[in-house]
Order: C-alpha cells, then structure tokens, then sequence
C-alpha cells in the first residue's frame, strides 16, 4: 500500500509537470497546425532564466518573471521567423523548428557552459509536507502539485470564460471567420505562440531545481512531450491531459517494480526460458521504453489519439 500511494503521488506530480509543458504544445498545434521541435528547448530556457534571476532576486522573482521572459521569446520567434517560415509550408516550419532547438542548444553552452549549474531548490521548500507510513513527502512537490493545478485551472477559464478565450477557441477551427470578423488573426497566433512557450518556461522553473538544469536537459524531455502529445490526440487539451497523468504515473510505478518478464509472463500463463536475455529483463530496466510502447500500441490501435478528434 505505502509503494501504491507514494508512487502515485510521485507520479501524478510528473504527470502534471508533464501536461504543463505539453499544453502549451498542444494549444500551438492545434491554432497553427505547428508541431514545434524546439518547444523543449523552451522548457529549458525558463530553467536557466529562473536560475540566473533566482541568483540575485529570489525564487519568488524568477517564477513569475523567467515565463514571461521565455514567452516574449516566443512571441518573437513566431513573429519574426515562424510566421516567415510558414509561407513556404509544414516542412520548412518542422526545419525551422528543428534547428531552433540546436541553435537554443548552443547558446545555452555559451552562456552558462556545458555542465549543469547550481539551481536548488529553496531553502523554504527544503523539507517535508507530510509522512505516509515510512515515507516523506517533500514540501517542494506539492508546490509542484499546486502551482500545476493552478495553471490547468487558469487556462480553463481562460479558454472558456473569458472573451479572448473565446476568440482563441473560434480561431482554432474557422480563422478566416474570425479575420472577417475583425480580429488580428495573426496577432492572436503570435500570442498563443508565446503563451505556449510561457507555459513551457513556468515548467522549467519548477522543474529545473526539482531534477536537474544542463544543456541535455530538452533532449531528456522533449520526446516524451511529442509521446504525450500523440497518445492523448494531436490538439487535445483533455487528451494530453490524460495522457500526461498516464504517462508519469507508468514511468513512477515501473521504476519501482523489480518483476522480470518472465514472471509478468508467468501471471498470463506464459513459460518463457530464464536463460534469455529478454526474459531476464526487469520492469525497472524496461521503464524508459514503456512510454514509447504505449504511443506505439496507441498508433496502431487508435491512430487519433485517446481523446483526438476523428479526421473526416
């Protein structure tokens, strides 16, 4: 029971770390059609923004500042190169994209070098929120939790109760109506393209302390975002979600699981051979290959998506 809760705790607390970088994925592709291979890098640089500005003005000032900083970033990127890149169709905006990320890369080496750099956690959050059974829970995850949950919650109400909320929503199915309409529908493109990448910089400053902040850092998360993005449906908020939520509670459980394959076997009634490499494989060894079994088994069963919507 204390290795049920504990992991789904720690996993639920992924899983929303995870939805908080792949909303704002998600919100980009489904308004601009855009799958953006740099919106890890993204996620990287609100790390090394709070990072430099928790240095001399404090954690508190680096949560709210550092995602704007990486939002505005975005919105230039979208208006300057993006929006330029479009004119010449999907492929040269994944080559724009794509090379983006290694240009972030290198800028990252210059700036702060190639080896991880000091970003702690505070003091503050330095401790325990409470103890179940034999294991601590550390005050610095449910802050995690609650500031996760406070971004699904504004964006909610943002999409549905607020009136550019519902401009973004009418925007995303029927632009040229909207651009009739009166409204700068690029303009509205550019700031969804920069509250995307906001949201990726506020996962980077919660995440970067929490794990770990160095150059390779949107390498590590960047393919299980595009996992998420897939299995919960391309343009589906709820689905990534879901996913999200999926995904981090399968890596949290599996990591802590020491069952060899043949023993999962042996539960459906399978004899395999010991003397296999396979059949020796732990699940704790198989873990980082889960996820991408799962988008696997998605793709061939369920091509939408969990929660995507059916293409006509």
């Amino acid at each position: 029971m204390e290795f049920f809760l504990i992991s789904l705790l720690n996993g639920v607390t992924y899983g929303l770390l995870l939805f908080m970088l792949s909303s704002g994925l998600t919100l980009i592709f489904s308004m601009m059609g855009v799958l953006n291979f740099a919106h890890a890098s993204f996620y990287m640089l609100g790390a090394y923004f709070a990072y430099q500005i928790s240095t001399y003005l404090g954690f508190g000032a680096a949560l709210l500042v550092a995602p704007l900083v990486v939002g505005a970033l975005g919105a230039v990127v979208e208006r300057y190169g993006l929006r330029k890149a479009h004119r010449f169709g999907h492929v040269a905006e994944l080559l724009f994209t794509f090379g983006l990320a290694f240009l972030v890369e290198e800028i990252v080496h210059l700036v702060w070098g190639k080896s991880s750099v000091d970003y702690k956690i505070p003091e503050y959050f330095d401790g325990t929120l409470f103890t179940l059974f034999s294991t601590s829970f550390p005050i610095y995850k449910g802050f995690m939790m609650l500031v996760s949950v406070g971004m699904l919650v504004a964006l909610y109400l943002l999409l549905t109760r607020t009136r550019i909320g519902l401009i973004i929503q009418a925007a995303l199915s029927k632009p040229d109506m909207v651009q009739a309409l009166g409204h700068d529908v690029p303009k509205i493109f550019m700031l969804v393209f920069g509250g995307g990448t906001a949201l990726a910089g506020l996962a980077g400053v919660i995440g970067g302390n929490a794990f770990i902040t160095e150059p390779g850092m949107a390498a590590a998360v960047g393919s299980i975002v595009f996992v998420v993005v897939v299995v919960g449906g391309m343009g589906s908020l709820a689905g990534a979600f879901v996913a999200s939520l999926l995904i981090g509670c399968i890596q949290t459980f599996s990591v802590g699981i020491t069952f060899s394959v043949t023993d999962l076997a042996a539960l459906f009634g399978v004899r395999l051979e010991d003397s296999s490499a396979v059949a020796r494989l732990t699940v704790t060894q198989l873990a980082p290959v889960l996820p991408y079994l799962l988008m696997v088994a998605i793709l061939i069963f369920r091509p939408r998506g969990l929660m995507g919507a059916r293409e006509s």
